[in-house]
């Protein structure tokens, strides 16, 4: 991380005029600055540590209407406006036809905030529902047909890079449904190349709790838009997950923190997977003075 960014990142902001228009009526109170900066330190530091940023780039923000995407542009408008985040940012919403959905919500809000954005229309709730029965989970089938419109839209847009609002518990939730269920060693990429290797998925805030999340929405006043098609299902694994995640935390609070920690400090020797370590040529020293004569 930067040297400077604890100087660039204050307590307290010193002017509400001087700061990002989604920032002027927010709360002055301690605690929310503290939590501002906070999530300011871990996007900068996720940022750094996986050399996500080329300055001079442009990214699409993928925006769902819920509180961690609302939060990601947040953050990253925060950091531009400080002259921390050297790129052009724009913002995405795929609608995907879903019954009800609020149009003029997420439009209204980033017009309202002179934000650069882009809504996209195409029903693939339609799509999802009729290939996947109610009896099982939408999230998979859905992911990847969202997915692939926003590289698409990123294309168009001339963006180098799809930017993404997974936390770190979200990490944290896929790799225990990779090691529960998938018997692999997996969890979401910081920073991702596409199949195609044109353009790069980031994820900067791998760092940040989904508790502080929260909180900052609440703060914040984001306006939620709840997704009704995943929402709607019950005893998703990543739920179990969560709950487990949840009482582990409770029962020894930090635990998170060192498991994200432990993900930055892989070793394979201490594994078992041979096609990552060389088990086969792994052999003793030979001891000079153990030869014969000696």
């Amino acid at each position: 991380m930067h040297a400077d960014i604890s100087e660039l990142i204050q307590d307290e902001v010193t002017s509400q005029a001087d700061c990002h228009p989604l920032f002027r009526n927010v709360p002055t109170s301690v605690a929310f600055n503290k939590l501002r900066k906070r999530l300011l330190r871990q996007a900068r530091q996720a940022l750094d540590d996986f050399s996500m940023v080329v300055p001079g780039e442009r990214w699409l923000i993928a925006l769902s209407g819920g509180k961690d995407s609302y939060g990601l542009l947040a953050i990253l408008l925060d950091l531009k406006w400080r002259g921390l985040l050297p790129v052009e940012l724009i913002a995405c919403n795929l609608d995907q036809g879903q019954p009800n959905f609020p149009k003029h919500i997420l439009p209204d809000y980033l017009t309202k905030y002179g934000i650069e954005h882009r809504i996209e229309y195409r029903d693939t709730y339609s799509i999802v529902t009729e290939k996947i029965p109610e009896t099982q989970t939408y999230c998979s089938l859905c992911s990847r047909l969202r997915r692939g419109n926003l590289y698409r839209i990123a294309r168009e847009e001339g963006c180098s890079a799809l930017v993404l609002g997974h936390h770190r518990d979200d990490i944290l939730e896929t790799f225990f449904m990779n090691l529960f269920h998938g018997g692999r060693l997996a969890a979401m990429p910081a920073k991702l190349l596409n199949d195609e290797g044109d353009l790069k998925l980031l994820r900067p805030l791998a760092y940040a709790a989904e508790e502080d999340m929260e909180k900052f929405s609440v703060a914040m006043e984001f306006p939620i838009i709840p997704c009704n098609l995943c929402g709607s299902q019950d005893g998703l694994q990543r739920n179990a997950m969560k709950a487990m995640l949840s009482d582990i935390e409770r029962r020894m609070p930090g635990r998170k923190d060192t498991m994200i920690r432990a993900m930055t400090n892989v070793r394979p020797s201490h594994l078992l997977d041979r096609n990552l370590f060389d088990f086969t040529n792994l052999s003793p020293i030979a001891n000079v003075n153990d030869v014969d004569g000696v």
